[in-house]
């Protein structure tokens, strides 16, 4: 079962607030759902609640709440755990929402890296593992890795491959909401159009919902991050390359085919380089990994001593030069504050969104633009829509897209009618 489907996510302390307005929010949309799932949720909102109580929120007979009760104690979900505050009569008996029941993964495959997170159904978070890997070049071996640290992480917690109940990816390309298997071979042509997710499914066996790596970042952002309370924003990962994820209406934006966000394909420069989606001077040639790479070595003659020149050009060692003030570093970082300006400038002119986040792994660099592209934006935009926009830096840093990804999984697998009964 591979989908692509999305709906809300985290708490900001790295677990579920089951009162909150995620639990609100899903709720409302398993009010529809059959009698037992419509308990099952509300135990789960809740944590601990009785029977009597049951009957009172949803306006069922205490006898017909006994029965499903019944049903959802055999599936391993809820456990009874004692007595109850009495309200005059017998006490009663409370039941508990078991969140170490199933768990959960959350998987990113990133253009240079593989990380993978393990939830529990709060969303604490049990387990977490990055590897940097050439994905964009080698699918098989990409393939491989994901396997390798799913495998390895679950054999690390108790019954685990038994108690995994679905798995959520982010991948690093457009994802057609219709056809979730394909991706962009603009983007990543070593993969030839196709993810191949469906070999997790068959693996592991057990459900597997696939987006794109930025809306992933915005949905986990959103939803228990620096992007809490508002109901519009914008999230731009910086990353390799550039994407961005939109959140209109308290709802990921993606367009009619999956396409929206392709920040790093704006074209900035006319006469720039030609980029790889065919356009010239595109946003990700200038300041994604590769065009900053290349643009040290340019910058080395007007700064000959600069430390990078005596290492090579990552993208690591140019936030470590930047931590410690290197002009040739800090050059770098004000032309992408520059470039990255036109581009936030834009959208907030066109969707005059409530925030823009500026997440990814690379936190000195989000650290170093913040404040420029403040000013540049503040310079740029229309008065009316840069005094309602806050520009901030994430708060999850490079587990981001795969808590996101964990979050699209639970909370699509949350509205398959029985799906606590799928393993036992």
């Amino acid at each position: 079962m591979i989908d692509s489907k999305h709906r809300k996510g985290l708490d900001s302390n790295h677990g579920y607030s089951q009162s909150d307005s995620l639990g609100r929010h899903v709720v409302d949309r398993w009010e529809s759902k059959p009698l037992a799932d419509s308990v099952l949720h509300l135990i789960w909102r809740k944590h601990q609640i009785s029977r009597a109580e049951i009957a009172r929120e949803i306006g069922l007979s205490r006898s017909t709440v006994t029965e499903v009760v019944k049903e959802l104690l055999l599936s391993g979900f809820v456990k009874e755990v004692g007595s109850g505050v009495s309200s005059g009569g017998r006490k009663p008996i409370v039941l508990e929402f078991q969140n170490e029941a199933r768990i959960i993964f959350g998987i990113d495959i990133g253009a240079t890296h593989v990380a993978a997170t393990l939830t529990d159904l709060s969303g604490q978070i049990l387990a977490y593992e990055k590897y940097n890997y050439l994905v964009r070049s080698d699918p098989k071996g990409t393939r491989d890795l994901v396997f390798q640290l799913c495998d390895g992480m679950l054999d690390k917690i108790k019954n685990g491959m038994k108690r995994l109940l679905c798995i959520g990816v982010a991948l690093p390309s457009p994802v057609d909401p219709d056809h979730p298997e394909w991706l962009s071979e603009v983007v990543i042509p070593a993969w030839r159009g196709r993810s191949e997710i469906d070999l997790l499914h068959r693996h592991y066996n057990v459900p597997v919902y696939v987006d794109n790596d930025a809306n992933l970042g915005a949905l986990a952002e959103h939803r228990w991050g620096a992007g809490r309370g508002v109901k519009d924003l914008t999230y731009v990962k910086l990353g390799y390359g550039v994407g961005a994820g939109f959140i209109l209406n308290g709802e990921i934006y993606r367009g009619g085919s999956g396409i929206a966000g392709e920040m790093g394909h704006i074209p900035i420069k006319t006469d720039g380089i030609k980029c790889v989606c065919g356009l010239k001077g595109c946003l990700v040639t200038l300041v994604g990994g590769l065009a900053m790479e290349k643009r040290v070595k340019k910058l080395l003659s007007k700064f000959p001593h600069s430390s990078l020149a005596k290492v090579e050009p990552t993208l690591q060692n140019i936030e470590l030069a930047a931590s410690h003030n290197d002009e040739l570093a800090l050059q770098l970082f004000k032309e992408t504050a520059d470039y990255m300006s036109i581009a936030i400038t834009g959208w907030i002119n066109m969707m005059n969104p409530s925030r823009v986040i500026i997440g990814g792994a690379r936190k000195e660099l989000q650290r170093q633009i913040l404040k420029p592209i403040q000013v540049k934006i503040r310079e740029c935009s229309i008065v009316g829509s840069v005094a309602s926009t806050e520009i901030r830096t994430g708060s999850l840093g490079e587990q981001a897209e795969s808590i996101g990804a964990a979050t699209l999984a639970l909370e699509e697998v949350f509205s398959e009618p029985g799906f606590y009964m799928s393993k036992s």
